[in-house]
């Protein structure tokens, strides 16, 4: 399995912090959003290669983190070649360009560079395992305008993907999906057929609903939260989180 991790986004609504230095970049409790992320899937050990796709303006930034790096796991850092948002290649087309370069033919596990979260990545792999399906991830989330602005999914009593939606109006359930997959490499040629199709290729959920359509999909929950850093405020607020000690 590898492990795609997608840090090649502009983060303009951090700004000034990420006019400069890319979010993944930015400290929680004294290390940066990428080593939190790293160290969890150093527990999985199924996991033989990290791929770390960013951008041309910050390529150098993450070359200089990888150089400090002392884990386990083989750290392979991309150029996706863009230099500015309005050029981004959006996150699936950073996936497929990742697939393509290294020639990857294997299960993939995708994971957003800037998300920070509670539950074990060796969790997820055991579940993905043991359905023997395509996997999302889902938390139980309340809020409703929360809900509005991230990917929201239906399940059956299996825990089988029912419906998918991208930021919805009117959201159906309280299930919150967050930007955490793992596909089997037989899914890498639809995901390409997607794009190939002209659809959307910004948001790493955007391929979702399109692959319930042709495959089953599982949906793991996970107990506890995910932090989504996306503004100055959400950031701020997570940093005095991690100093009081209420999440980890």
């Amino acid at each position: 399995m590898k492990c795609i991790l997608l840090a090649a986004g502009y983060a303009t609504r951090l700004y000034p912090l990420t006019e400069n230095l890319p979010k993944s970049l930015l400290e929680v409790d004294g290390k940066t959003i990428l080593d939190h992320i790293v160290n969890k899937i150093e527990a999985v050990h199924i996991v033989n290669e990290i791929v770390i796709v960013t951008n041309h303006k910050f390529i150098d930034h993450f070359e200089n983190w990888r150089e400090t790096y002392r884990g386990a796991k083989k750290i392979t850092v991309l150029d996706d070649g863009s230099i500015s948002n309005e050029t981004r290649l959006g996150a699936i087309n950073d996936v497929l360009f990742a697939v393509k370069y290294l020639n990857i033919y294997d299960s993939l596990m995708i994971l957003a560079g800037d998300n920070l979260f509670e539950f074990g990545l060796d969790d997820f792999v055991d579940y993905y395992q043991s359905v023997g399906t395509d996997c999302i991830t889902a938390h139980k989330l309340e809020d409703i305008e929360k809900l509005k602005r991230t990917g929201v999914a239906e399940v059956d009593a299996q825990f089988r993907l029912v419906s998918f939606e991208e930021k919805p109006i009117h959201p159906k359930s309280s299930y919150a999906v967050p930007p955490f997959y793992i596909y089997q490499k037989e899914t890498i040629p639809l995901i390409e057929e997607f794009i190939n199709e002209g659809n959307n290729g910004d948001a790493p959920g955007m391929v979702i609903d399109w692959l319930l359509k042709r495959k089953v999909i599982h949906v793991f929950h996970f107990k506890g939260s995910r932090y989504d850093i996306g503004t100055l405020d959400s950031y701020n607020e997570i940093k005095s989180m991690y100093k009081t000690n209420s999440i980890r």
